[in-house]
């Protein structure tokens, strides 16, 4: 036997995995993924005992976000000569790690209901609830989940009612059912599992198309928001040569006339794009508000608060003045703080994201901002924007979310799509929609359907004034959140509950 050969068994399930990862952005391949999964399920029907199953599901969940999250390297050859010798090592335990949620879903499902419909129905909860604790776990990171596959695909529609998770559902249901089908030994059997299939494909397919659209378009009296890409390599950002060549772009941006005379309503930078510290007085916030030349102008800034740093959001009114801040206050782990950072700093260790200190501080939680002349805005600064729940924490509904960040983190390649993949999916969510304004790219303005309206691509500095459309009424998700995909997960696990019974009470006479 070759060593191939030998390997095989191992390689099969993390190769499937890894082409189940095109479903992501920015390949966005969702019937691929729907097969791929469906390959999942056929040989977890296949597995001889709960513990091969796990195995089979970790391998299979590595090579999946191994595929998908390869852009994790990234930060760590920003600086390759200190950090770059990490980088192999985040991929390898970032997928090995989350792929340790799937395979306990998959010894969980097939440990309650080994075979049959009752033993895909009963993984199509158990995969969607170890999403949903991944989201939650060590703080949580709701990445790459399963139904992301579908923010490419017209049922993007439905997450207005059912959110990311009741998407995971909508995907592994039809894939459960073709699974099934794959593993029944004729045609004839294999015919009902794979009809139900098709139509649990279909049906939702079909319900997305005939839904009216929630956005409503831009009034002609609408805002007008300027959204400053200035496209700062993370590598030069903090260069001294380059510092000052950045900043010129911002401030020349923001200045940058309008053919019609007509100046923003507001002017929007995006994270950390201020090269100083709020705290630096107000020679700085002169040379903000004589750019802005009378518009307010948000900027993403580091500022420093009783010996603690925070990544924050301010807002210059129209006189320069500084009228509010906001303090992100989801922090990206080993990114922006490090775990037990204060012991750790002792050796030198900080978070990658930092330029100040060894870390920030987090802030208070959600909070609303009061643009003049446009409404109340939900700020998210980067990371934030990837957990609804931190959405639905915001005090009131606001009139529009309001995302900062700096995507040069993540490359060039899939990352920073997939980050704008789920900024479309909370706009959908919340019916809200959302200005999100990235360094490098892609700025955008998504309507509350999803759609993107106008961007600025990837790694191309500009500028881009865009008319802010009003909000839709409140989403089914705004009010419930994902108690209904949840409870649905929950009622999969049932379909064990015959076997249970009989496996305690033994058979009925």
């Amino acid at each position: 036997m070759s060593r191939l050969q030998r390997l095989w068994p191992v390689l099969r399930p993390a190769l499937a995995g890894l082409v189940t990862a095109s479903g992501q952005a920015p390949l966005a391949l969702w019937p691929v993924a729907i097969l791929g999964y469906a390959l999942l399920f056929h040989a977890h029907l296949a597995a001889p005992s709960p513990r091969r199953a796990a195995r089979m599901g970790w391998l299979f969940g590595t090579g999946y976000f191994a595929g998908a999250l390869f852009w994790i390297v990234e930060p760590f050859l920003v600086d390759l000569a200190r950090d770059g010798w990490m980088a192999p090592f985040a991929l390898v335990f970032m997928a090995g790690g989350l792929a340790l949620f799937w395979g306990g879903a998959l010894w969980l499902a097939k440990a309650l209901a080994p075979r049959g419909l009752a033993a895909v129905l009963v993984l199509c909860g158990a995969l969607t609830l170890a999403e949903a604790l991944r989201g939650w776990i060590f703080t949580g990171f709701p990445w790459a989940e399963i139904g992301h596959a579908l923010i490419g695909a017209p049922q993007l529609a439905l997450a207005s009612y059912i959110g990311a998770h009741g998407l995971t559902l909508l995907l592994l249901l039809p894939a459960a059912l073709l699974g099934l089908a794959l593993a029944r030994p004729s045609a004839g059997r294999a015919l009902l599992p794979g009809a139900l299939a098709a139509l649990l494909l279909a049906a939702p397919l079909a319900l997305a198309l005939m839904l009216p659209p929630r956005a409503l378009p831009a009034a002609p009296e609408a805002p007008l928001l300027r959204l400053v890409q200035p496209n700062a390599a993370q590598r030069l950002k903090w260069a001294p040569e380059f510092v000052p060549i950045f900043f010129r772009r911002l401030l020349d941006y923001t200045a940058a006339e309008r053919p019609d005379g007509r100046r923003p309503d507001l002017v929007i930078w995006p994270e950390t794009s201020v090269p100083y510290l709020l705290n630096e007085g107000k020679s700085l916030t002169d040379i903000l508000a004589r750019a802005a030349a009378g518009s307010p102008l948000v900027v993403g800034i580091q500022r420093r608060e009783a010996g603690s740093y925070y990544n924050s959001l301010a807002l210059l009114d129209a006189e320069g003045t500084l009228a509010q801040t906001y303090d992100k206050h989801h922090l990206v782990p080993f990114g922006e703080y490090v775990p037990l950072g204060d012991q750790l700093a002792k050796l030198g260790i900080s978070a990658l994201a930092s330029q100040q200190g060894y870390g920030y501080r987090p802030g208070p939680g959600a909070r609303l901002l009061d643009l003049p002349g446009i409404g109340m805005a939900l700020p998210l600064i980067c990371y934030e924007a990837i957990f609804p729940r931190d959405i639905r924490a915001a005090p009131a509904r606001p009139e529009l979310l309001l995302q900062i960040t700096n995507d040069a983190w993540f490359g060039q390649l899939a990352g920073p799509y997939q980050h704008l993949a789920q900024a479309r999916l909370r706009a959908v969510e919340s019916g809200l929609p959302m200005v999100r304004v990235a360094n490098t790219g892609v700025s955008a303005l998504i309507s509350a359907d999803g759609e993107l309206l106008d961007s600025l691509p990837l790694g191309q500095a500009g500028y881009l004034d865009v008319a802010l459309p009003p909000p839709s009424a409140p989403t089914p998700y705004s009010r419930f959140g994902d108690i209904p995909a949840l409870l649905g997960a929950l009622l999969l696990l049932f379909a064990a509950l015959p076997r249970l019974v009989h496996r305690r009470l033994g058979p009925l006479q």
